[in-house]
Protein backbone atom coordinates (compact mmCIF):
# COMPACT_ATOMS: atom_id res chain seq x y z
CA UNK A 1 0.00 0.00 0.00
CA UNK A 2 1.43 3.43 -0.67
CA UNK A 3 2.12 5.81 1.56
CA UNK A 4 -0.27 8.31 0.14
CA UNK A 5 -3.46 5.92 0.04
CA UNK A 6 -2.33 4.60 3.86
CA UNK A 7 -2.63 8.57 4.89
CA UNK A 8 -6.22 8.89 2.95
CA UNK A 9 -7.15 5.75 4.42
CA UNK A 10 -6.16 7.17 8.54
CA UNK A 11 -8.02 10.35 7.45
CA UNK A 12 -11.12 8.63 6.48
CA UNK A 13 -11.08 6.73 9.78
CA UNK A 14 -11.25 10.21 11.53
CA UNK A 15 -14.46 10.09 9.74
CA UNK A 16 -16.50 6.73 11.46
CA UNK A 17 -18.78 6.93 13.83
CA UNK A 18 -16.92 5.25 16.57
CA UNK A 19 -14.77 6.35 19.30
CA UNK A 20 -12.20 8.37 17.00
CA UNK A 21 -9.08 7.85 18.95
CA UNK A 22 -6.93 8.25 15.63
CA UNK A 23 -8.55 11.30 14.66
CA UNK A 24 -6.60 12.86 17.45
CA UNK A 25 -3.12 11.17 17.18
CA UNK A 26 -1.14 14.22 17.84
CA UNK A 27 -3.14 15.87 20.46
CA UNK A 28 -1.13 16.02 23.43
CA UNK A 29 -3.30 17.87 25.46
CA UNK A 30 -6.47 15.19 26.33
CA UNK A 31 -6.49 13.10 29.63
CA UNK A 32 -4.38 9.61 29.03
CA UNK A 33 -6.04 6.46 30.70
CA UNK A 34 -3.44 3.93 32.02
CA UNK A 35 -4.21 -0.02 30.09
CA UNK A 36 -2.73 -3.02 30.89
CA UNK A 37 -3.13 -6.65 29.44
CA UNK A 38 -3.57 -10.24 30.20
CA UNK A 39 -1.10 -13.26 30.71
CA UNK A 40 -1.91 -16.94 29.82
CA UNK A 41 -4.35 -18.10 31.77
CA UNK A 42 -4.50 -22.24 32.18
CA UNK A 43 -7.09 -24.23 34.08
CA UNK A 44 -6.01 -26.31 37.31
CA UNK A 45 -2.70 -26.08 39.05
CA UNK A 46 0.38 -25.89 36.49
CA UNK A 47 2.69 -28.68 36.90
CA UNK A 48 6.27 -27.81 38.59
CA UNK A 49 9.38 -28.09 37.25
CA UNK A 50 12.77 -28.43 39.22
CA UNK A 51 14.68 -25.14 37.34
CA UNK A 52 14.90 -22.04 37.96
CA UNK A 53 13.81 -19.05 35.28
CA UNK A 54 14.98 -15.18 34.66
CA UNK A 55 12.98 -13.13 33.03
CA UNK A 56 15.42 -10.33 31.66
CA UNK A 57 13.79 -7.24 31.16
CA UNK A 58 13.20 -7.21 27.65
CA UNK A 59 15.69 -4.38 25.49
CA UNK A 60 13.37 -2.14 22.47
CA UNK A 61 14.65 0.54 20.06
CA UNK A 62 13.73 3.87 19.73
CA UNK A 63 9.66 4.52 20.49
CA UNK A 64 9.19 1.21 21.34
CA UNK A 65 10.82 2.13 24.56
CA UNK A 66 7.74 3.78 26.30
CA UNK A 67 4.51 3.66 27.78
CA UNK A 68 2.81 5.09 25.14
CA UNK A 69 0.31 3.36 22.59
CA UNK A 70 2.44 3.36 18.91
CA UNK A 71 0.36 3.80 15.97
CA UNK A 72 2.37 3.58 12.77
CA UNK A 73 0.42 4.84 10.30
CA UNK A 74 3.04 4.08 7.60
CA UNK A 75 6.29 2.07 8.27
CA UNK A 76 8.54 4.80 8.72
CA UNK A 77 6.42 7.01 10.95
CA UNK A 78 5.77 6.47 14.52
CA UNK A 79 2.51 8.21 16.50
CA UNK A 80 0.88 7.44 19.96
CA UNK A 81 -2.72 7.13 21.34
CA UNK A 82 -3.66 10.59 22.71
CA UNK A 83 -6.31 9.41 25.21
CA UNK A 84 -4.67 6.22 26.15
CA UNK A 85 -0.74 4.54 27.63
CA UNK A 86 0.42 1.96 29.46
CA UNK A 87 0.51 1.38 33.09
CA UNK A 88 4.49 0.66 32.38
CA UNK A 89 6.70 1.25 29.66
CA UNK A 90 6.22 -1.29 27.20
CA UNK A 91 9.77 -3.48 27.62
CA UNK A 92 8.80 -3.78 31.26
CA UNK A 93 4.97 -4.47 30.72
CA UNK A 94 6.16 -7.44 28.60
CA UNK A 95 8.39 -8.42 31.27
CA UNK A 96 6.13 -8.69 33.30
CA UNK A 97 3.56 -10.61 31.75
CA UNK A 98 6.01 -13.36 30.33
CA UNK A 99 7.14 -13.67 34.54
CA UNK A 100 3.42 -13.92 34.85
CA UNK A 101 2.80 -16.49 32.17
CA UNK A 102 5.98 -18.47 33.32
CA UNK A 103 4.18 -19.10 36.53
CA UNK A 104 0.70 -19.86 35.30
CA UNK A 105 2.05 -22.04 33.40
CA UNK A 106 4.25 -24.15 35.36
CA UNK A 107 7.15 -26.06 34.10
CA UNK A 108 9.84 -24.46 36.24
CA UNK A 109 10.09 -24.37 40.08
CA UNK A 110 10.72 -20.20 40.57
CA UNK A 111 10.57 -17.46 38.07
CA UNK A 112 11.25 -14.57 38.88
CA UNK A 113 12.92 -11.19 37.03
CA UNK A 114 16.37 -9.85 36.85
CA UNK A 115 17.65 -7.73 40.74
CA UNK A 116 14.86 -10.37 42.58
CA UNK A 117 17.90 -12.19 43.87
CA UNK A 118 16.84 -15.54 42.03
CA UNK A 119 20.09 -17.86 41.23
CA UNK A 120 18.92 -18.73 37.92
CA UNK A 121 19.75 -22.36 36.01
CA UNK A 122 18.36 -20.48 32.55
CA UNK A 123 18.28 -16.59 31.79
CA UNK A 124 15.19 -15.54 29.09
CA UNK A 125 16.74 -12.48 27.02
CA UNK A 126 13.91 -11.10 24.65
CA UNK A 127 14.06 -8.49 22.16
CA UNK A 128 11.12 -6.19 20.98
CA UNK A 129 11.03 -5.78 17.82
CA UNK A 130 7.10 -4.13 16.96
CA UNK A 131 4.48 -3.38 19.13
CA UNK A 132 2.03 -1.02 17.65
CA UNK A 133 -0.88 -1.19 15.65
CA UNK A 134 -1.21 -0.58 11.89
CA UNK A 135 -3.69 0.23 9.25
CA UNK A 136 -4.92 -2.92 7.75
CA UNK A 137 -6.91 -1.69 4.64
CA UNK A 138 -10.23 -3.11 5.49
CA UNK A 139 -13.28 -1.42 6.18
CA UNK A 140 -14.95 -4.35 8.80
CA UNK A 141 -11.13 -4.33 10.61
CA UNK A 142 -9.22 -1.16 9.80
CA UNK A 143 -6.67 -1.74 12.05
CA UNK A 144 -3.93 -4.62 13.00
CA UNK A 145 -1.85 -5.09 15.97
CA UNK A 146 1.25 -6.60 15.44
CA UNK A 147 4.06 -7.66 18.56
CA UNK A 148 7.24 -9.47 17.74
CA UNK A 149 10.02 -10.67 19.91
CA UNK A 150 13.10 -12.45 19.56
CA UNK A 151 13.92 -14.94 22.81
CA UNK A 152 17.14 -16.17 23.82
CA UNK A 153 17.56 -18.71 26.55
CA UNK A 154 20.70 -18.85 28.29
CA UNK A 155 22.15 -21.44 30.06
CA UNK A 156 23.64 -19.87 33.40
CA UNK A 157 26.07 -22.55 34.06
CA UNK A 158 28.39 -21.46 31.25
CA UNK A 159 26.60 -18.63 29.53
CA UNK A 160 25.85 -20.27 26.29
CA UNK A 161 22.79 -19.47 24.53
CA UNK A 162 20.92 -22.63 24.63
CA UNK A 163 18.20 -21.75 22.00
CA UNK A 164 17.12 -18.71 20.22
CA UNK A 165 13.44 -17.72 18.03
CA UNK A 166 11.91 -15.23 16.72
CA UNK A 167 8.12 -15.21 17.08
CA UNK A 168 5.45 -12.71 15.96
CA UNK A 169 1.28 -12.38 16.34
CA UNK A 170 -1.23 -10.21 15.18
CA UNK A 171 -4.91 -9.67 15.77
CA UNK A 172 -7.55 -7.40 13.49
CA UNK A 173 -8.91 -4.30 15.29
CA UNK A 174 -12.27 -3.55 14.37
CA UNK A 175 -12.71 0.06 15.23
CA UNK A 176 -10.34 3.10 15.99
CA UNK A 177 -11.56 2.99 19.14
CA UNK A 178 -8.55 2.81 22.46
CA UNK A 179 -10.11 0.47 24.03
CA UNK A 180 -10.86 -2.33 20.84
CA UNK A 181 -6.93 -1.09 19.81
CA UNK A 182 -5.63 -2.38 23.60
CA UNK A 183 -8.39 -5.44 23.27
CA UNK A 184 -6.16 -6.38 20.01
CA UNK A 185 -2.68 -5.81 21.68
CA UNK A 186 -4.35 -8.33 24.48
CA UNK A 187 -4.90 -11.20 22.34
CA UNK A 188 -1.99 -10.82 19.98
CA UNK A 189 0.33 -10.79 22.86
CA UNK A 190 -1.29 -13.84 24.70
CA UNK A 191 -0.84 -15.20 21.87
CA UNK A 192 3.08 -14.47 21.91
CA UNK A 193 3.35 -15.48 25.30
CA UNK A 194 1.77 -19.02 25.21
CA UNK A 195 4.02 -19.90 22.24
CA UNK A 196 7.04 -19.03 24.15
CA UNK A 197 5.99 -20.24 27.09
CA UNK A 198 5.91 -23.51 25.37
CA UNK A 199 8.97 -23.12 23.07
CA UNK A 200 10.58 -22.11 26.58
CA UNK A 201 10.40 -24.56 28.73
CA UNK A 202 10.51 -27.58 25.73
CA UNK A 203 13.91 -26.08 25.34
CA UNK A 204 14.95 -26.56 28.87
CA UNK A 205 13.30 -29.86 29.65
CA UNK A 206 15.99 -31.61 27.16
CA UNK A 207 18.68 -30.20 28.55
CA UNK A 208 20.22 -31.07 32.32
Amino acid sequence: MSPRRTLGMLLALSLLSGCGALSAVSDASARMDAYTLSPVQVSGDPSPGSRHLVVELPTAAGALASDRILIKPVPFQAQYLPDGRWTEPAPALVQTLLVASFQNMGGFRLVGRTGAGLMPDYTLMTEVQAFHAEPAGSADAPLTVRVAATMTVIRETDRRIVASRSFTASAAVASDCTFAIVSGFDGALRSLLQATVLWTTAQVGTRP
